[in-house]
């Protein structure tokens, strides 16, 4: 019955002023930020390709220094004397395989020693997945890179955000949440019991970190930091790498030649982490720099809070 009671709920709860919203903001261009970032410290997930590479870049040309959590050393490395040689600005990486709940920790654990405030942080990292993959710790590989991963590094670093004058916090978050139509299944994170789809565990992965983002919201009220979340655009990125031949052909010659340049999207969260327009402003959900309702199962507090419990019990956090 409740599966049916959320049903009908959010059935009611759809408006067509909304979809036609998003339509409209999906061709509009970002809002553009000339401010000035010299000084502050910019963390980045996933920065040596697409959306977080030029994102890094943004940031490093307005005088921001930047540590980027990547997979590659040696692209990692590449990246550091680029941005250094270029700009003038410090860019210090970690390695970590944000599937890894080990290399998650590690990370959050080198973010949280640190005594430089963090100015905003960027949960970029992604992955999309054509079929049901686990990673080593036994959860399946998209639930972990785009929602656990981001909810551990915040969650560990509450403290020390909490301690600074501010923080910016971004979702890199997708209008692929909406995938998730009839909302999450907190019983069935792990994909065990319904059929494995692409599109399916991308939305439930991205609806959840809308959901967490909630919470946040809540822990963070009073104090310097903001939570918000982002559709970066149809850009082209290299998310799907990890899938088969077939997929990687068809995105190639199909699907990439559709999508725009991800510097639309760097504009955008520059103007997310830089712009005086959003101080204060947290819990949101935006278009690029549009801000837009989410849909209705992304703003459901009860299921919030249950995934928050599942959250931790998953990651091996207590409350």
């Amino acid at each position: 019955m409740a599966g049916k009671s959320k049903f009908l709920r959010y059935f009611k709860e759809y408006r067509w002023s909304d979809i036609a919203a998003m339509i409209r903001n999906n061709r509009a261009e970002p809002e553009i930020c000339h401010n000035d970032f010299t000084g502050r410290l910019v963390v980045i997930t996933g920065a040596t390709s697409g959306i977080g590479y030029v994102t890094a870049r943004k940031y490093a040309s307005r005088g921001a220094d930047l540590l980027c959590i990547n997979r590659n050393r040696e692209k990692s490395e590449t990246l550091r004397q680029e941005i250094e040689k270029e700009y003038g600005v410090q860019c210090g990486y970690r390695i970590a395989d944000l599937a890894i709940m080990a290399d998650i920790y590690r990370v959050a654990g080198d973010l949280a020693a640190m005594e430089r405030p963090v100015d905003v942080l960027i949960h970029n990292a992604g992955v999309y997945m054509t079929r049901r993959e686990l990673t080593p710790d036994g959860f399946e590989k998209v639930f972990v890179v785009q929602y656990l991963a981001s909810f551990i590094i915040n969650y560990l670093l509450m403290d020390k955000l909490k301690s600074q004058p501010r923080c910016r916090i971004i979702l890199v978050n997708s209008e692929g949440h909406r995938f998730a139509a009839w909302g999450l299944h907190p019983d069935d994170l792990n994909w065990e019991k319904r059929r494995y789809t692409g599109l399916g565990s991308y939305g439930s992965a991205k609806l959840a970190q809308l959901l967490s983002m909630l919470i946040f919201d809540e822990q963070f009220k009073g104090t310097g930091v903001t939570v918000n979340a982002m559709h970066p655009g149809a850009v082209k990125t290299e998310t799907g790498q990890d899938n088969g031949p077939v997929y990687k052909w068809f995105k190639r010659n199909f699907i990439d030649k559709t999508l725009k340049s991800p510097e639309m999207s760097a504009e955008a969260l520059f103007w997310l982490g830089a712009s005086g327009k959003v101080e204060g402003v947290s819990g949101k959900f935006f278009n690029l720099t549009a801000m837009e309702n989410p849909a209705p199962p992304a703003l459901d507090m009860e299921v919030a809070r249950e995934l928050w419990q599942i959250s931790l019990e998953y990651s091996g956090l207590k409350q």
